[in-house]
């Protein structure tokens, strides 16, 4: 890892002024998202055969402009970085979980009742908030794909899963308690009618 160290930036003048570019850079990020999002929706043949092109072609989209605004030394260093500091990363951290919760099997009679869905659904939001929210759902997903293989209707339970467990709980959990913070001051503030004591 010492030697991929020389690929990134060692001054700051060469840096891309991240502050100052304008939103028109994220385009391909968007671009990607919604490709991956939409595209085996709303166009499955197409996406399955040719999903690397599309990426492929967010990618030069992003980087051609780079090349051309910032030059190749600030380009590849921009690049080099994100690959480096960014993605590798990240690829071994799903790689991690994915080996480490491929070997955690959760076993059961699970029928899929929608009382289970929610059990579900309410015990990957607790798993999300202590062990992470990727951690929860590669943990929870085998044993609701398996609980809910016979229903007939069964897209709207991984959709929730997806935003409950996988996506937004953390921030869900955060207001809520915020908010019940607020509450609770404001019931103390107005039975006692001195802030200074609340503090």
């Amino acid at each position: 890892m010492a030697g991929l160290s020389g690929l990134l930036p060692i001054s700051a003048h060469a840096a891309l002024p991240g502050a100052e570019l304008s939103l028109c850079w994220a385009i391909p990020f968007a671009g990607i998202l919604l490709s991956i999002a939409l595209g085996p929706l709303l166009f499955a043949h197409f996406w399955h055969k040719n999903y690397g092109k599309v990426a492929l072609m967010w990618a030069v989209l992003a980087a051609v402009p780079l090349f051309m605004f910032f030059g190749t030394q600030t380009s590849i260093e921009a690049l080099a970085h994100a690959l480096i500091g960014d993605y590798v990363p990240f690829i071994i951290f799903v790689g991690s979980l994915y080996i480490v919760a491929g070997g955690i099997h959760l076993r059961g009679s699970f029928v899929g009742k929608p009382w289970l869905n929610t059990t579900f659904l309410l015990s990957g939001a607790i798993l999300a908030n202590l062990m992470g929210t990727t951690g929860a759902a590669m943990l929870l997903i085998r044993p609701l794909l398996s609980a809910n293989r016979r229903r007939h209707y069964q897209m709207h339970t991984y959709i929730f899963f997806i935003f409950i467990v996988a996506n937004i709980v953390v921030h869900i959990v955060i207001v809520f308690f915020v908010r019940a913070y607020d509450s609770i001051f404001d019931i103390l503030n107005s039975l006692i009618g001195d802030k200074s004591v609340c503090l």
